[in-house]
């Protein structure tokens, strides 16, 4: 093996890289090298299946493990599908002195409201306790 710096054939086994690869040491220049790197990182394929099934509905977690990845990692990978499609998505600038909100109240119940009291207590003095 021949180092990649200068050339030199005087070079020993090192150790291999977080990714797998074989790293060499040249006791010529004394530098560590990499001759075959294997990328760092998920596919292409894996990242755009992730973003499609975040679009169809699932969520960063389940993503994760159907795809045997990080969340975080899922997380990223469509911040970044969503900074692609919408570049120009910016937050709103914050609001001026000038600037007018309206803010309306509206409570709603859905079925009946709850008049009686949901305590497990009795009255002891209108009926009879069994």
């Amino acid at each position: 093996m021949k180092c990649k710096h200068c050339e030199s054939s005087e070079t020993v086994k090192d150790g291999k890289n977080p990714s797998g690869s074989e790293k060499y040491y040249c006791k010529t220049c004394q530098r560590n090298f990499t001759p075959l790197p294997k990328p760092n990182g998920y596919d292409a394929d894996c990242r755009h299946a992730a973003v499609k099934m975040y679009v169809d509905g699932g969520n960063y977690r389940r993503i994760a493990r159907t795809l045997g990845v990080s969340h975080q990692s899922v997380v990223n990978w469509v911040n970044d599908a969503t900074k692609r499609v919408h570049p120009e998505a910016t937050p709103r600038p914050p609001m001026g002195a000038d600037d007018v909100v309206e803010l309306d109240e509206l409570f709603t119940f859905v079925g009946d409201k709850k008049t009686r009291s949901t305590s497990s207590r009795k009255s002891i003095g209108t009926r009879a306790v069994s």
